[in-house]
C-alpha cells in the first residue's frame, strides 16, 4: 500500500479495515506460531477493539529464535560477509520500508494510538533513515594498528559480538527497533528481536521485509510474548551474549540482574527518564519557549522517555511564561489518530492512563495545584485518551516530581539562583535528559557541564539526528543508541600480536 498523493480521514480509515495483519513469530526463514500454541490480544487504544490475536512466545519459542540465531552466526552467512555486502542488504531493507510506509504507520497507529500523520510522516520514515545510516556508515570505519616494537603487529579489530537479543518498548515501536537492529546487524551480529506486547505488529512485519531484503536465515527473528515470559527468557538465555533494552528502570534493574546470574552476558539499558527543564530570565523568546515546552512535554501524548515533565522556570518571569504555556497546552487536544490533522493521538491502553490518572490523584492530594487537564476525555467511543495536564504549586518531595509518570503530566517549578536551578534539576534519581533556555553563553558552559544528564539541549527540546547519541546517567541506564558509538556497542575488540623473526 504505497501511494503519493495524502489520504483523508475516511481514506485512512478504509485502509485499515481492509489491512492483512501477520501475527506470528517469525523464527529462521519463516512465520510460525508459538510453540504452546498461545495467543495475546492486540487492543487498539483508538477505539477499544480487538486488532488481532499475536503469538504469545514463551521460553520454548526464545530457545528456537536463538537457536537460529546462534547457527546462523557460527555458519558466518552474515558475520563473514564484507561490510559491503551487508550494507546492500540494510539499505535494501530501508528502501523496502519507505515502500511499505502507509501499511507500516498503518499498523503503528492501529496498535499504539499514534496520530497517522506522525506514524507516516515521522517514525516510519526515521526507521528507514536508522537502516540507511548504519547500511552507509558499516564500509567506512577501520580497525587500528597499536604502536608497538619495529619486530611485531599489534592489530585492534573490532568484531561482532554475537547474538544479541533486543527488547523494545511500546512508545516508538518500529523507530526504537531500528535502533537497536540496525547497528547490530551492520556490525556482523545475528538478533532476537522481543518487541513489546502492547504493539508488536510493526517489528513482526519488519522480519518479513528483511527476509526480502536478503537477510539470511536465522540471522534476524522477532519473538513476540510478554516481557516477563519472552523477554526474561531472552535476558536469561545464556547463548545470548548481549541484551540491549528499552523501557522502565525496574525492568532493566531484572534483566542486569538476569544477565548476571547466566552468563555474565552483557548489557545495554537505556531506562526511566524525569526530565528537567530550565528557563532562565534571560530567555530571548518566552513565547517561543513556552510553545516548546509544551509541545515537547505533550508530544506522543508525553509516553516519551525523554520528556522534560519537571519545568523549572526563573521566578521573575514565573507569570508570564505560565500564561503563554497554558495557551499552548490549551491548544493542544486529543483527536482520532486516523485523522491526518491530529497531532496528538491515545494512550497506549486503560492500565497505562490508569495508572496516569493515579498519578494525577496523588498531586491532588499532596497539596499541587491543578492548572487544567487531569480527567479523561472522550474522542472516539471507548477509546484510551487523556488531555494534557499541568500541576504548579509543587515541591521537590512529591510523588508527581519524583517518579516517571510516562503520561502528559507536567509539574512547574520556579527557581531564583542559577544554582538552586542546578540543584534542582539534579535531585533525582534519573539522568537521561535536560533542556537549558539561555541566551548567556557562559551560563551555557556552566549549567551544561554541571547536569548529570546524558544529553543536554539548549534552546532546543532534542534532535533526531542520528549523528547525536543518546542515553542516560544514574538509573536511566547505560549505552548508547543511536551514532557510531551504537556500533561501538555492538561489537568487541580483539588484540592481536604478530612477532616477526629476524630475516
Amino acid at each position: 500500500m504505497n501511494s503519493k498523493k495524502a489520504l483523508n480521514r475516511e481514506q485512512w480509515q478504509s485502509l485499515g479495515k481492509a489491512l492483512k495483519i501477520e501475527t506470528r513469530a517469525w523464527i529462521g526463514e519463516t512465520y510460525c506460531t508459538s510453540t504452546s500454541g498461545k495467543t495475546m490480544p492486540v487492543i487498539s487504544p483508538i477505539d477499544g477493539r480487538e486488532v488481532a490475536q499475536v503469538s504469545q512466545c514463551g521460553s520454548d519459542d526464545v530457545n528456537r529464535a536463538v537457536g537460529a540465531a546462534r547457527s546462523s552466526f557460527a555458519a558466518g552467512s552474515w558475520a563473514m560477509q564484507p561490510p559491503g555486502a551487508r550494507k546492500q542488504v540494510l539499505q535494501r531493507l530501508a528502501d523496502l520500508i519507505l515502500e511499505h510506509n502507509e501499511e507500516l504507520a498503518l499498523l503503528e497507529t492501529l496498535d499504539a494510538g499514534k496520530p497517522i500523520g506522525l506514524t507516516s510522516n515521522n517514525d516510519i520514515p526515521g526507521a528507514a533513515r536508522v537502516f540507511s545510516w548504519y547500511a552507509e556508515a558499516i564500509d567506512k570505519l577501520y580497525d587500528q594498528v597499536a604502536p608497538v616494537a619495529h619486530d611485531g603487529l599489534g592489530l585492534l579489530r573490532r568484531e561482532p559480538i554475537g547474538v544479541i537479543g533486543a527488547i523494545v518498548p511500546w512508545n516508538f515501536p518500529l523507530m526504537i527497533a531500528a535502533w537497536k537492529a540496525a547497528p547490530a546487524l551492520a556490525a556482523g551480529n545475528s538478533v532476537v528481536l522481543k518487541p513489546s506486547e502492547k504493539s508488536p505488529l510493526t517489528a513482526i512485519r519488519l522480519a518479513e521485509l528483511a527476509a526480502e531484503a536478503g537477510m539470511p536465515e536465522g540471522v534476524f527473528n522477532v519473538v513476540p510474548g510478554l516481557g516477563s515470559e519472552a523477554g526474561d527468557a531472552l535476558a536469561r538465555h545464556a547463548e545470548v551474549d548481549m541484551v540491549s533494552f528499552t523501557g522502565s528502570t525496574a525492568v532493566g534493574k531484572q534483566i542486569m540482574r538476569s544477565a548476571a546470574d547466566s552468563n555474565m552476558k552483557q548489557v545495554s539499558l537505556e531506562c526511566g527518564g524525569k526530565s528537567p527543564n530550565i528557563i532562565f530570565d534571560d530567555v530571548a523568546d518566552v513565547a517561543g519557549a513556552a510553545a516548546a515546552a509544551a509541545m515537547a512535554v505533550f508530544y506522543n501524548c508525553g509516553q516519551v522517555c525523554v520528556s522534560p515533565t519537571r519545568l523549572l522556570v526563573a521566578a521573575s518571569i514565573a507569570d508570564e511564561f505560565m500564561e503563554k504555556l497554558l495557551v499552548v497546552a490549551g491548544q493542544i487536544t486529543p483527536g482520532d489518530p486516523l485523522d491526518p490533522s491530529t497531532t496528538y493521538g491515545a494512550l497506549i491502553d486503560e492500565a497505562h492512563l490508569a495508572r496516569v490518572l493515579s498519578f494525577v490523584e496523588s498531586g491532588n492530594k499532596a497539596g499541587a495545584t491543578l492548572l487544567t487537564g487531569g480527567e479523561r476525555t472522550q474522542v472516539v467511543e471507548n477509546g484510551v485518551y487523556m488531555g494534557p495536564t499541568i500541576f504548579s504549586d509543587v515541591t521537590q518531595e512529591m510523588k508527581i516530581v519524583r517518579e516517571e509518570i510516562f503520561g502528559p503530566v507536567l509539574s512547574v517549578m520556579s527557581f531564583r539562583t542559577e544554582q538552586e536551578a542546578i540543584e534542582m534539576a539534579n535531585d533525582t534519581d534519573y539522568g537521561l535528559h535536560a533542556c537549558i533556555w539561555t541566551e548567556d553563553m557562559n551560563r551555557i558552559n556552566r549549567v551544561s557541564r554541571q547536569l548529570r544528564a546524558g544529553t543536554v539541549c539548549v534552546n532546543s527540546n532534542g534532535t533526531l539526528d542520528m549523528s547525536l547519541p543518546v542515553g542516560g546517567f544514574r538509573q536511566s541506564g547505560f549505552g548508547k543508541d543511536r551514532s557510531l558509538m551504537a556500533l561501538e556497542k555492538y561489537t568487541q575488540v580483539k588484540t592481536t600480536f604478530i612477532q616477526f623473526r629476524d630475516a
